[in-house]
């Protein structure tokens, strides 16, 4: 994983609405109150827009097994929901505090500071719900439609105050906001709380729908106000999702309504969370110490699986590699073809400088499980710690088909082509990833790099015209963003 950075980040919602609404008065209106005044595909563009700040601003964790489990829990919810557009986009943003949020076009992000908070899938899912029902009941087209009734100046005040909480110290952003005038704040808290009863109540149900327990959402929310009483200052996600007694009595309420069924245990999830958990660990030897313990007294199958994977990322963490290797065995053994041991057995083994081991391991699962995600990124890894720089670029740039807007991806691509010495290749992977974050200037500058260099090597006249046809689509997205 990527080194963890604290940031402190008010829910992307309000923000990405708040970014938006200063262009509203030239939106068409579609004249529909309830959908507010902004089309689909609208939302979905101000979405990436949003996104593209979001990658710039906030570090983000570019772990694939992370990432995996995201997606796969997310779409899982979202088959249920009311979304008429299943375009998602994911980030996950690297901050123990905790928090989740959900943009206008599918953008759906979670800090792991809710892995470390969610103990559970149902609870994890019930935040993820929630804020996919933010989009699907298209809570940012309602806010802008609000916003045009005479807001807009007092939100345009609101939106730097946001932005601030996004991306530096939380204590300016708050004295900023407590300058904003008092009727337009009232008047805005009051249209996001009926936005978060819908919310809650949409959630649970596709909740419920997709498999998860929905009395879930009713333990979380106990947790947090729990949590809360002892800090000195909430986390992001209570200030913009404020839990009140009344919440709490409604979730458990609709949950005690749902048929009763039998709900399973995740253990993609434990893993997931383990990676977290051990990642932010302060005192590591503890860690071990700590995973010793709780594997001693684990009572059924399902928490000594549990408590023996928190083990081996304990040791992997201290870089006991091989202790980690041994511990993590019987997990393999039981279950072979779990990817996510799989990626952790790989990842063990590259640390130690077997990368040829790892290499093996990995071609054999990608012959069963071809283009995944988590363990492409792995094989890519130990490919690159054996320095076979141009094959692990072939099949970043392979795996790049599949996940063109993946920024972490491309900013990889970038440095294995570097180390292959290709550096046309360098600066077209710069471009997309450039591209990725709204920096066009730069994204255009790379890809004339790259044909002033292909030029020079005599290259294809089809490459040249691939390269100068992509110069113009940059051209005109840089004329498109300015013109908006």
């Amino acid at each position: 994983m990527a080194k963890y950075r604290h940031i402190r980040f008010v829910s992307a919602l309000l923000s990405s609405f708040l970014t938006v609404t200063v262009f509203a008065q030239n939106l068409p209106s579609l004249g529909d109150r309830i959908s507010g005044t902004v089309s689909l595909g609208q939302e979905y563009m101000m979405g990436q827009q949003f996104l593209a700040q979001l990658r710039r601003s906030a570090p983000s964790v570019p772990d694939a097994l992370l990432t995996n489990y995201l997606e796969n829990v997310t779409y899982k919810l979202a088959s249920r929901s009311q979304l008429k557009d299943h375009r998602l986009s994911f980030i996950i943003i690297d901050s123990e505090d905790l928090n989740a949020f959900a943009a206008p076009g599918g953008i759906i992000g979670v800090n792991t500071g809710l892995f470390l908070n969610a103990e559970t899938e149902a609870e994890f899912a019930s935040v993820m719900a929630h804020e996919i029902a933010h989009v699907s009941q298209r809570h940012f087209a309602r806010g802008v439609d609000e916003a045009q009734s005479g807001q807009v100046g007092q939100i345009a005040s609101l939106l730097a105050s946001v932005l601030v909480m996004a991306t530096s110290d939380p204590g300016h952003g708050a004295a900023a906001i407590s300058a904003v005038q008092g009727r337009a704040m009232e008047n805005q808290l009051r249209f996001s709380r009926s936005n978060e009863v819908e919310a809650d109540r949409i959630g649970q149900d596709n909740m419920y729908a997709a498999g998860f327990d929905p009395a879930a959402a009713g333990k979380l929310f106990e947790k947090l106000m729990a949590a809360n009483r002892f800090r000195s200052r909430p986390p992001a996600f209570l200030l913009s999702h404020p839990v009140t007694e009344s919440r709490v009595a409604d979730a458990r309420g609709r949950a005690a309504r749902y048929p009763p069924r039998d709900y399973g245990v995740s253990m993609e999830y434990q893993i997931s969370r383990a990676r977290v958990l051990g990642h932010y660990a302060f005192n590591k030897p503890g860690l071990i110490e700590e995973s010793q313990r709780l594997l001693a007294e684990s009572l059924g199958e399902f928490k000594k699986d549990v408590n023996r994977y928190k083990l081996a990322i304990a040791y992997y963490e201290n870089k006991m590699f091989s202790r980690a290797s041994n511990t993590l065995a019987p997990l393999l053994e039981k279950e072979p073809n779990r990817i996510s041991y799989v990626v952790t057995q790989a990842e063990i083994l590259t640390e130690q400088d077997e990368s040829g081991q790892a290499i093996n391991f990995l071609q054999r699962h990608l012959e069963i499980n071809p283009n995944n995600h988590a363990l492409t990124i792995a094989y890519v890894n130990a490919l690159t710690q054996s320095r076979s720089y141009a094959q692990a670029a072939e099949v970043l740039e392979a795996h790049s088909i599949n996940r063109e807007n993946d920024h972490h991806l491309w900013f990889q691509l970038a440095e294995t082509w570097g180390q292959a010495g290709n550096v046309s290749k360098v600066h077209q992977a710069r471009a997309e990833y450039f591209g990725l974050i709204y920096d066009f200037r730069s994204a255009r500058e790379q890809l004339q790099f790259a044909l002033r260099i292909e030029t020079d090597n005599g290259a294809p006249l089809a490459e040249l015209a691939r390269l100068k046809e992509s110069i113009k689509e940059v051209e005109q997205r840089q004329i498109e963003l300015n013109g908006q």
